[in-house]
Parts: C-alpha cells; structure tokens; sequence
C-alpha cells in the first residue's frame, strides 16, 4: 500500500459524497464491448528490491553507448560532457529554478540565458537568437511557421529530401491544420535534387538540412540568392552544432532562419531526451521569433541587468493570439549547452570539430576498404552513408551480437529508404581501437 494511499474507509467515503454504489458505477456509461474483460497480462506485484532487479535485468540487456564502440548519429550524438557540467547545472538555484517572470529575483537565470543567445548568434553567424526551443525538430516546424507569418501571403514551403525524416514528420504535423501547403521533396540519397527549380512566387520558404540526413556538407550560397531573389527565405536545419566550429555559419551563406540540434554539447544521448533546440536568426524578424528572448539593460542604479523582452503575454495565455504556441524553454539542457561552449571557448570548439572531421575521415578510409561497402559522400564532417550488400538492419543487429554499435540503418528513419543504406558517426569519443574492431567485424558480416 506503499503507493497508494487511500483506504478502503476512505473510498467509501467518496462514493456516499457523491452518491455512487461502487467504483463501476463510474463506468456504467462506457458500452460493455469496450470494458476490459480481466485483468490486464501484467506480473504479480513485488516488494521494492524485487522490482528494483527485474528491471534491472531487463535493462542489462541493452548495450550502452558507453560500454561499446559507438558509431550512431543521425541526430543524435555521443560526445564527451566535462564533468564539470553536471556538477554546476546540479546546483539548487539552477536546478529547481522556475520562469523567470520577476527579473529582479531571477538574474542568474537570465544572464546564462542572454549568454546562451549570444553563443548561438555568434556560432550559426545569425543576428539574433531566443532562449531555446524544444529540440531540433520543432525547432524547424517552428522555423517553416515563422517564415509564413513573415511572408504573409505566400502560402507554399519547399522542404528538401535531405532533411531528416523525423524533422519532416514533425514539420507535417505541426503544419497540418495552419493553413500551410508543404512540398516534401522525395528522400535524397544522390545529392542531385534541384531546390532552386522548386522556387516560386508562392514559395515561403525552402528548408534545408547542413550536413544533411546523409552527412553531405554543401555551400548553400546559391540557394540563398535564388530564394532572396523570388522573395522566399532560406531555412537552414544543422542536426550536428559541433560542425558549427569547423563549416561556413549558415548566417555567412545567406540563411534567414538557422535552427538546430544542441544535444552534442552538455547533453548526454538519455535514450531521445530531453534535448535542447536552438533558433536564430535576422534582426529585422525578430518580432516573429517564437519563445522567450532575454535583453539586457541598465536598473535605477545604472547596473547591467537582465530581463525577458519583447515576449507578448499571448505567448503564456492567450494561444489564439500568440506567434507559437511554445511557452517554456528548454532551461537546464541551454544551461549544460552555455556551460559546454564556454569551457570549450571559440579555439577548443573549432578544435573539437577538426578532431570530429579526423575521425570520420580515417573511418572512412577504413571501411572503404572493404569487399561489399561503398562510401557515398564525397564530402561530410563526421557521419557519412554507407552501401552495403546487405541489408542494413541484418548487419547492424550481427554487429550488436559482437558488441558495436556500428550505426543507424536509414529504413530506420524512412521505411521506404534503401535498405542497404547505413549512416555511420564518428566524434572524438571513438578511438582507432573501435575503428579497427568496427572494420573487422564489418568485413566478417558480409563475406
């Protein structure tokens, strides 16, 4: 009775308050045909200890990135976490603080969030940027709404077959009922989809991913001008934010809009989260951005401080009048993200991307090498596609068998993508050591 603390005196109390004969009288109005007919197929209950080891046994039988050569990516990526970081974001104040509506009780809060907006700026090479959205993939639905709130009368979106086909769903659903038309452009594993073709008078906005779903890195400067030329904006989606320290800023190629994935830096994989969505872009539209956007200015006293600006109340309220119906932020994962980039500052994190860069490049070669794979990219930063001569699924589970984690099957992600398709990561947590057992194990799977 540890977890349910009512008595049986105290449910009888209930049911005369209210006048009921039993708890099925509750039930009386849902047909008979959709009650249960039983008891639901689960196990005996246990005391704690007992639970505590059947779980944990059922646990055991996954293989942790941390205790495997890790080649995953796809959105989401093993990097090294200083300690440090999970020290400070565990401190009470950071911990268990809530909204920050009364700035003068709630400058920490607000300070690490304006510096979070300014890491953000500076490395998409954007304008300006709010204090975080959920995670990438709404941030990019957001993006697609905001582009039509500021082109007003165009009704169309282009979204390119390299985005990620969790983004595009998201995007789908997100847009469905908003009056949104969207063109998904079919999955992309050739590189030879023409975005600028796809432009028109009616075109919002175009969204791209850099590096795409299957890692290629491209100058979307092109694009850029072929958007801006027919009044369309440019939407650019970085699943990987450590490639922000090696490759050209979206910012400096023309983006308008820069939405990304910052889970690579202060937050751990947590089997699919909570993550941390990152949204900039242009000064000029920044009365369109959605969220919370922190300032600074000056108090009676003329000290520096920090406030919550330019955010309506409708965006707390009133959801009808309202530019998104985001309301929060993702606090304490933009607290790890802020915490990460500092300690890395701008030389440790270009470092950290060149590191990243290294590794998939001598993977690469290595798997290259081998009778029934081919590597398609010819450019990436640090996760590539790979072809196999079997199916991908099959040849990531015999891996598992052998313990490596060797990569996301793209099936995984779109069912109706090849199945012999594999996207392969490489970041600074993987050693010459797991590239050699990956190789090796990979050459035995398919002879």
């Amino acid at each position: 009775m540890r977890y349910l603390p009512l008595t049986d005196a105290d449910r009888r109390l209930m049911l005369e308050r209210i006048g009921a004969d039993s708890v099925d009288a509750f039930y009386e109005n849902v047909p008979e045909e959709a009650r249960l007919k039983g008891l639901l197929d689960l196990p005996a209950h246990q005391g704690e200890m007992a639970v505590e080891a059947a779980i944990g046994a059922m646990a055991s039988r996954n293989l942790s990135p941390a205790e495997a050569p890790c080649f995953l990516g796809a959105g989401a990526y093993r990097h090294h976490v200083p300690a440090s970081v999970d020290h400070l974001i565990q401190r009470s104040e950071f911990l268990t603080s809530y909204t920050p509506y009364q700035p003068e009780i709630s400058q920490g809060t607000l300070q690490y969030l304006f510096e979070f907006q300014t890491q953000v700026a500076a490395i998409t090479g954007m304008e300006v940027a709010n204090a975080s959205m959920y995670d990438g993939a709404t941030a990019t639905a957001e993006a697609v709404l905001m582009a039509h709130r500021i082109g007003r009368r165009r009704s169309r979106s282009v979204v390119s077959g390299g985005l990620h086909p969790h983004y595009r769903e998201v995007v789908r659903t997100t847009v469905q009922y908003s009056g949104v038309d969207v063109d998904f452009c079919p999955l992309d594993e050739s590189g030879d989809e023409d975005l600028i073709a796809a432009i028109g008078e009616d075109t919002a906005c175009v969204v791209v991913q850099n590096p795409d779903v299957f890692g290629r890195v491209r100058d979307l400067t092109a694009l850029a001008d072929a958007c801006h030329a027919a009044g369309a904006l440019l939407v650019v989606a970085v699943g990987e934010v450590v490639s922000l320290g090696l490759m050209t800023p979206p910012g400096e190629m023309g983006a308008d809009i820069v939405v990304a994935e910052g889970q690579s830096l202060g937050v751990p994989l947590s089997f699919g989260g909570p993550y941390v969505g990152l949204m900039a872009t242009r000064k000029k539209y920044i009365r369109q951005l959605p969220g919370r956007l922190c300032g600074v200015t000056t108090d009676m006293e003329g000290r520096r401080s920090f406030v919550l600006t330019l955010s309506a109340r409708e965006q707390h309220i009133r959801r009808e009048k309202a530019t998104s119906n985001i309301c929060t932020n993702s606090g304490l994962c933009a607290l790890a993200f802020c915490i990460h980039l500092t300690l890395l500052g701008e030389e440790g994190f270009a470092r950290l991307a060149r590191i990243n860069h290294a590794r998939a490049m001598t993977l690469a070669g290595k798997l290259a090498a081998i009778d029934g794979v081919e590597v398609l990219n010819d450019t990436y930063f640090n996760e590539f596609t790979l072809r196999l001569s079997r199916p991908a699924e099959a040849v990531v589970e015999e891996l598992a068998e052998r313990g490596i984690l060797g990569g996301v099957p793209l099936v995984r992600l779109d069912p109706a993508a090849d199945a012999g398709l594999l996207l392969v990561a490489a970041t600074e947590t993987v050693s010459d050591e797991d590239m050699d057992r990956l190789s090796a194990a990979l050459k035995e799977v398919l002879a």
